[in-house]
């Protein structure tokens, strides 16, 4: 962390200043604000967490809930998901709550014995090329606590209004705030309140989404799980390792270890549900799974001590069509008002564990939007590329999704041999780790023509990082980690050999007209208010000489004009 640049600080440096909406912040939920949240789940929180960094841009979050999650729903972080802890700065916080994976095993019916499983492979989970984090698991109620700390101290100073139920909206089409939102609070009175944009993160049966109109595709098979977490003795050998557990007859188990060393999750799949069905499986008790996982462990079995969590859930593979409402009415000459994220998006199987993850993804990408529109440093059009940058990667979840699930769920005889499941699983290990999403040219990402420019960088994909050197204090670092969710651009320039030519980007970027750092950069602000700007030299730390850093990677900073 890096603080003490406007003086001293001697609380805990988490806790900022309030700033702008921030100061004098009213608790109650006001009649009109720039940004209403509907639902505080992970799409929601993370919006707020990055909205905070905008303290000029009057943020609201609503939850239908009393008060804050308490357990259950997703477990299951990507090293993708770490990187975006990272860059909200309480990584090593979850980190050391959570339980962390290192191998995936996958168990089926033994070919002497088919009523009987063994384990049939191994695999790293995830693969070594991934990423330096690993896959963690820890309650997403947790996670929304973390997003939910960070944005109730940064400087907007967000909290969560609790026990609002989101009715309806209509767009209007003039007037600062032009979008209309009906409420039922707690005590069942209803609320009018004016927004200029509105984010629909409440869940696979979206309100948000029905009002504006946006198709849904839908899968017509069904799936129906249950999902049991449990304290328990058992001799099954993995209990402790994320494991698939295909039976003969009796259907699946995903396994996953949970956090603090006792609690394990099972994802027990049932009958797949037909109308005739449907509501005999969904009435499943918790006995009932419990008997049902025993079986497809055989010859395992669990003791179950206690259930902490249990649920029924029937899902579908469906993707939502538009992220917003100018995508519904297929209108490009028009600016988005009204927004879609998460589960509200799409919804799939949990064989991935990809449902937390791809909704934070979806709320960061469209949050740093909105505060740089409403902050006036982009145009309203810049909104538009979050329907077509997420809308893609929905439909590529869904694809990807189906090709695991029908993968786990193969028999031995289906199978070529016990390593056909473990290459798929390394060989995609990029797509649920969070590192296959390629965003196509638009207004925010060049073409191919400009990739020379950035050699085993691709554009449009996320920034890889790689450890390095820091020359001030010697310490390795790695170079993404300096990233930071605060609003700013980052330039990352990688030097010549002799430095002359970062040399003179450096100049221009500092004394040009037409660098963005002096086109951008509000009058009276600190050179990196806006730009951040990091060099990367090709030589040993100790064959650098700071004084002939170009100043650029060197800032004055703060109310002192200290030096970064």
């Amino acid at each position: 962390m890096q603080y003490h640049h406007n003086g001293y600080v001697g609380r805990d440096p988490r806790i900022r200043e309030a700033a702008g909406t921030g100061v004098d912040r009213v608790e109650e939920l006001p009649d009109t604000m720039d940004v209403l949240i509907v639902g505080a789940g992970p799409s929601g929180i993370v919006q707020a967490a990055q909205l905070t960094e905008y303290p000029d841009v009057h943020t609201r979050i609503i939850e239908r809930r009393p008060g804050r999650l308490a357990a259950g729903r997703a477990d299951g972080l990507f090293p993708r998901s770490c990187e975006t802890f990272q860059a909200f700065e309480f990584y090593e916080a979850i980190a050391q709550e959570a339980s962390h994976m290192r191998e995936m095993s996958f168990w089926g019916p033994k070919p002497d014995c088919p009523t009987e499983v063994a384990r049939g492979a191994r695999a790293p989970d995830p693969p070594s090329y991934v990423s330096e984090f690993p896959i963690l698991t820890v309650n997403q109620a947790r996670v929304i606590d973390y997003f939910a700390e960070r944005a109730a101290n940064g400087p907007a100073k967000i909290n969560i209004n609790y026990g609002f139920e989101f009715l309806d909206l209509t767009v209007h089409d003039s007037g600062e705030y032009p979008v209309e939102v009906h409420l039922e609070d707690e005590h069942g009175r209803k609320r009018t309140v004016w927004a200029k944009y509105v984010t629909g993160c409440d869940g696979a049966r979206s309100k948000v989404r029905d009002c504006i109109d946006v198709e849904v595709v839908s899968d017509p098979s069904a799936q129906a799980w249950a999902v049991i977490d449990i304290l328990a003795n058992t001799d099954f050998p993995d209990f402790r390792t994320r494991s698939g557990i295909q039976s003969d007859k009796d259907g699946s188990i995903l396994l996953i270890p949970r956090e603090g060393g006792f609690l394990t999750r099972f994802y027990v799949s049932l009958e797949s549900p037909t109308p005739e069905t449907r509501d005999r499986i969904l009435a499943t008790t918790a006995e009932e799974a419990i008997e049902r996982a025993n079986r497809i462990l055989n010859p395992y079995s669990v003791d179950v001590r206690e259930v902490t969590w249990f649920s029924i859930y029937e899902v579908r593979h469906t993707v939502a069509q538009s992220f917003d409402d100018v995508a519904a009415q297929n209108n490009p000459d028009l600016n988005p008002r009204v927004f879609i994220a998460g589960d509200a998006c799409h919804t799939h199987s949990a064989k991935a564990g990809q449902g937390m993850n791809v909704s934070i993804q979806d709320g960061w990408n469209l949050a740093w939007k909105l505060g740089q529109v409403l902050e006036g440093r982009s145009d309203e059009s810049l909104l538009q590329t979050y329907n077509d940058e997420r809308q893609d990667v929905a439909q590529k979840l869904i694809d990807y999704d189906k090709e695991w699930s029908a993968m786990m769920s193969r028999s031995p005889e289906e199978m070529e041999s016990p390593q056909e499941i473990v290459d798929f699983f390394v060989d995609t290990a990029n797509f649920p780790g969070g590192f296959d999403t390629k965003y196509l040219p638009s207004r925010l990402v060049g073409g191919d023509a400009q990739q020379d420019l950035a050699q085993g960088f691709p554009l449009g994909m996320r920034f890889k990082s790689a450890p390095a050197s820091r020359v001030a204090d010697t310490n390795t670092v790695h170079v993404g980690h300096h990233f930071r969710a605060d609003g700013r651009w980052r330039l990352y320039a990688f030097a010549d050999a002799d430095g002359t030519a970062v040399a003179d980007l450096a100049s221009w970027l500092e004394d040009s007209e037409d660098s963005p750092v002096n086109l951008f950069t509000p009058a009276n602000t600190d050179v990196d208010s806006v730009f951040d700007a990091k060099v990367i030299y090709q030589q040993s730390y100790h064959d650098v000489d700071l004084a002939k850093v170009p100043r650029l990677f060197m800032p004055k900073v703060g109310r002192l004009q200290v030096m970064d």
